[in-house]
């Protein structure tokens, strides 16, 4: 019986994957953590991860590599670019990459993988920091059946539910897909939050009917709450809900579909990230009750 603690390296470690690289030293896994900005390490090294100095570094003996980045660029960055993670991967080792990324793009990385020798599951979240630190993420992966099964133990260790959508790209498809549905929603929410609050109806009433009838989603639900409260801690930030639906954007329209909903969606929270970058996706609500 083999004893060796499976070997991961994190690459990223914002709002979510500081929380995950967190889970997988609690449950006993050997992880290297890197982050473009070191002192967002400190804690995780103190907890008992190897800081990397790069990608290259932090890749370089690890059975997974897991990245959680912002965007396309990031992620060609941190994988291809100078001291990248893929040219420093051992031969069968598996790339897991958890960004909300374009379908053209993940498709790329997946063929580098590929010609490496090196395994490859797109496997996208979801969940925001609760549940990232808690390790109650679901993750909707794509690629080879025999990979993800490899990368179980690992997706495990930071989640509750591994969902096999089929070949390479479809995790990130789904997840593009789900995030313009959220998108949608909680743009429609401020709008009407803002429209009850001018209309001298009750807010607080008026607000329980709508989220616990036919519009109540868990979704709306959590973000309503918090925008009448003005709760604008980070779980999620406006800027990469505006990321995330011009990439829904870009690979609806691939298929002849245009969004529109997404694209005033898209108006919505590049507002609040002007506004307020640092601050949570429910602080959407502060430019549609300043009028702007």
């Amino acid at each position: 019986m083999n004893d060796t603690p499976i070997k991961v390296a994190v690459l990223g470690l914002g709002i979510m994957g500081g929380g995950m690289a967190g889970q997988l030293i609690a449950k006993g896994l050997d992880v290297a953590v890197w982050n473009r900005d070191p002192a967002k390490a400190t804690a995780l090294g103190d907890a008992g991860a190897r800081i990397a100095t790069s990608p290259a570094d932090a890749a370089s003996g690890a059975d997974f590599v897991v990245a959680m980045l912002a965007n396309d660029d990031a992620s060609r960055a941190v994988w291809l670019g100078e001291d990248g993670a893929l040219g420093a991967m051992r031969d069968a080792a598996i790339a897991v990459e958890c960004s909300t990324l374009t379908v053209d793009w993940t498709a790329e990385l997946a063929a580098a993988a590929a010609a490496r020798g090196i395994g490859f599951v797109d496997a996208p979240v979801t969940g925001t920091k609760p549940q990232a630190a808690s390790g109650t993420l679901r993750f909707f992966a794509g690629g080879d059946e025999a990979t993800i099964a490899q990368a179980g133990p690992v997706l495990n260790a930071m989640g509750t539910e591994v969902i096999r959508l089929g070949p390479s790209g479809s995790g990130v498809l789904l997840k593009l897909i789900n995030n313009f549905m959220c998108g949608v929603q909680i743009a429609t929410v401020a709008e009407a939050l803002v429209m009850i609050e001018r209309s001298g109806l009750d807010r607080d009433q008026a607000a329980s009917v709508l989220t616990a009838g036919a519009p109540g989603s868990p979704l709306v639900k959590l973000l309503a709450e918090r925008m009448l409260k003005q709760d604008y801690q980070p779980n999620f930030l406006p800027g990469l809900m505006a990321k995330d639906l011009s990439y829904a954007i870009e690979a609806f329209g691939a298929q002849g579909i245009e969004l529109a909903t997404a694209m005033a969606a898209r108006a919505r929270f590049e507002a609040a990230a002007a506004s307020t970058p640092e601050a949570d996706m429910a602080s959407v609500i502060e430019p549609v009750r300043r009028g702007a």
